[in-house]
């Protein structure tokens, strides 16, 4: 297989564009870097569509390895013949190579090897053979394969080994098993019923018959958990009879051979004993595999947009870790992350003292000028919301204080971690659980990076999927959105800054030690003095790392130091300086590039356009943060009840998690409302991603309440109407 020729019709690339990124991949250049430094080389293939790629590449490789492995393994045998060789290179996926390989697989004991054994080969072949006339009958020889030790006591027992032999022959051939699955993916249909007569969330799936082609991926995986569980029974089921006569269409080549009707019960007992089961189990993994592989997709697009949700800049906050025994958690953390000073209130029962702990939440936001209160969503969040929302109206405060709910998904896992116990080394697990909600409302980047991402759930069954396959992917999308924003290379935990490209865990605690050691990093360059950091890992790391306090100012935005000369060649160019950029006084640079023609202002300056439109970029804005244009969170004054709840009404809220059916809506009450795929749009949306994403504010009307159930059902159609 010519791997490159097939990635670049599978990602629709050309084949010079595939080989290049391939050559920057395989030496050793990280997909960050290749995404933002690389981009002439690559045609601007972005991080997603690079991983994409990658991903593809090492799937390809291997499938090459194996087949090279069953190519020697069938040569070793005697056995390779132009015609495998042919089918070989010819298959495109594992299965189709394991199905070539199946009939040359040393074999476990079965009724065929055991009727091989016994020396029925022959009279199998006989049979095959369909010819027209048999001299003798075929149970006539099939007598002449009795044996006296009793192994093969009489004719029908000859007759039966050499069918199993003919059984297994046709079970094996490679043809045979791919027009079958293919046949079953088109017209079999996935069915449940209840394994055990009880209420469960899996009732929807005790009756449940869909067409394998229209299975929808978050079925797949509630079906799957069902059956794990143990209250589903699953099976695949088909028009067995079709399946078996379009088996036999490719079997049977004389419908007149005496060898028909002993044909025919083989081919049914191959479809039914060793094919069908067989295909089945490929198909339901098969199935689950791509079921988990869009989850993952869901999953990563929740995960990169809750990560760039735009930070909160700028405010002092009072984390609040909710809870009923052993009280609520608070802790103020100042604009910068640091911690000024923690409590314990007990405003939920059992310990209910709401007088003495609204004391302490008002003592607080005076002594510290407390901005916004971060209520975390979980256990007692809504009891603990009522009592901010109500201590907030009090005219002791004398200061506009409003609160948000923050989601606290991990951050239990982020307070019983080593990390945490190194942070916060006096705190106990709840304290530092405080910390966390509130440093993840004022940049959930930085403070998020801390928890392995497959913990912060913003997906679907994500506890099914392949835990190495989870961890890859999501590692990927924490690399490219830290990458993507870059980070201050002296104020960054060693935590954040082993997602920068190019540097590892080891070397990022190297970068923090020195830091400990030698003081604030003066410039870029300085980097280079660290151990475990070399010129190659420098080169990767050196665009994603900020020094603000540089007297080179180009330290401080995504401008690589290999482009810092050709940025001075390029202000020089049209009459600017680099005073001239840190005043902000190069508001015209665009204008005039565009005015004399990007084509010759790159001749010119002996770079690509997109290198030259991105160091742009990067002086009109130096020190930029990418995540300023995300949509702010939503700060409330007040609590809403589902009780309080109306048909019809229009809310503003903050989208939490989406996933294959819809997406959940913080609309500030305790129960997120379902914003069904269905309610998104007046017309036809194929997957909720084409029109929300995790962090986006958006505006919904109430469809229904179910108090009992405590369910929201929300529209966003015909809000216009609603409006009026």
């Amino acid at each position: 297989m010519d791997i490159m020729q097939a990635l670049a019709k599978e990602l629709n690339l050309s084949v010079e564009q595939v080989e290049k990124t391939v050559a920057l991949l395989d030496e050793g250049n990280t997909v960050p870097f290749i995404a933002r430094y690389r981009k002439e080389v690559t045609g601007s293939l972005d991080d997603v569509a690079l991983r994409k790629l990658e991903d593809r590449l090492h799937y390809l490789r291997k499938l090459d390895e194996r087949r090279a492995e069953i190519a020697e393994l069938i040569r070793a045998q005697e056995k390779l013949t132009p015609e495998i060789s042919t089918a070989l290179d010819r298959a495109v996926t594992l299965v189709e190579l394991e199905d070539i390989y199946r009939p040359f697989r040393p074999k476990r004991k079965t009724r065929a090897s055991v009727a091989r054994e016994r020396g029925l080969g022959p009279l199998a072949e006989l049979i095959a053979a369909q010819n027209p006339a048999y001299t003798p009958s075929i149970p006539e020889a099939a007598a002449a394969y009795v044996r006296e030790d009793g192994e093969v006591p009489d004719a029908d027992a000859a007759l039966a080994g050499a069918l199993d032999i003919l059984a297994e022959d046709i079970s094996n051939e490679a043809e045979y098993r791919k027009m079958l699955r293919a046949f079953t993916v088109q017209n079999g249909s996935l069915v449940t019923s209840a394994a055990k007569e009880e209420d469960s969330v899996y009732k929807d799936y005790y009756a449940f018959n869909e067409p394998i082609r229209k299975l929808r991926p978050h079925r797949i995986l509630a079906i799957n958990r069902g059956e794990k569980e143990g209250f589903l029974k699953v099976s695949i089921e088909l028009p067995e009879e079709e399946a078996i006569a379009k088996l036999a269409a490719h079997i049977i080549k004389d419908k007149n051979s005496p060898a028909v009707p002993y044909l025919m019960r083989t081919i049914r007992d191959s479809y039914d004993r060793l094919i069908f089961p067989s295909i089945e189990r490929e198909i339901r993994s098969d199935l689950f595999d791509e079921a988990c592989e869009g989850a993952l997709r869901v999953f990563a697009d929740n995960l990169r947009n809750l990560l760039m949700i735009s930070p909160l800049k700028g405010k002092t906050v009072l984390g609040y870790d909710p809870g009923y025994r052993t009280g609520c958690k608070l802790a103020v953390v100042d604009s910068t992350g640091k911690v000024l000073d923690t409590a314990v209130i007990y405003p939920t029962k059992p310990r209910e003292d709401i007088p003495r702990s609204r004391e302490t939440v008002i003592r607080l936001i005076r002594r510290y000028a407390v901005d916004v209160v971060a209520i975390g969503n979980g256990t007692a969040s809504r009891e603990s919301e009522q009592f901010i929302a109500e201590t907030l109206r009090s005219p002791e405060i004398n200061r506009d204080v409003r609160y948000t709910i923050v989601s606290e998904a991990g951050a239990s896992v982020y307070s019983a971690s080593k990390l945490g116990a190194e942070e916060f080394p006096d705190f106990d697990v709840t304290e530092r659980s405080a910390v966390s909600i509130a440093r993840r409302l004022q940049d959930p980047l930085a403070e998020l990076v801390k928890i392995e991402p497959q913990a912060i759930g913003v997906g679907q069954y994500q506890h099914d999927m392949k835990p190495a396959r989870l961890s890859e992917t999501l590692g990927g999308v924490v690399e490219d959105c830290v990458n993507a924003v870059g980070v201050d290379v002296n104020t960054a935990s060693y935590s954040l800054l082993s997602y920068i490209a190019g540097i590892s865990a080891s070397a990022a605690k190297s970068i923090v030690a020195y830091r400990e050691e030698n003081g604030e990093f003066r410039s870029r360059a300085q980097i280079l003095k660290v151990p475990k950091i070399g010129q190659k890992a420098y080169e990767q790391c050196a665009g994603f790392l900020r020094v603000p306090d540089s007297e080179e100012l180009l330290d401080n935005t995504g401008v690589h130091p290999e482009s810092y000369e050709l940025t001075g060649r390029l202000l020089a160019l049209f009459g600017y300086t680099k005073e001239d950029v840190r005043s902000g006084q190069i508001g015209m640079l665009r204008a005039k590039i565009t005015l004399r023609g990007i084509d010759k202002v790159c001749a010119q300056l002996g770079c690509g356009e997109p290198t030259l439109l991105d160091i742009v970029a990067e002086l009109e804005k130096p020190g930029r943060d990418i995540r300023d244009t995300a949509p702010a969170p939503v700060l409330r004054s007040d609590v809403l009840e589902m009780k309080d709840l109306k048909e019809g009404m229009l809310l503003r809220g903050t989208v939490r998690n989406v996933v294959d059916f819809g997406a959940f809506v913080d609309i500030g009450v305790h129960e997120d409302g379902l914003l069904h795929v269905s309610e998104m749009s007046d017309r036809f949306i194929s997957h909720p991603r084409e029109m929300v994403s995790v962090g986006d504010v958006i505006e919904v009307r109430i469809k229904s309440v179910d108090l009992s159930r405590k369910r929201i059902s929300l529209s966003c159609k015909n809000l216009s109407e609603a409006k009026n």
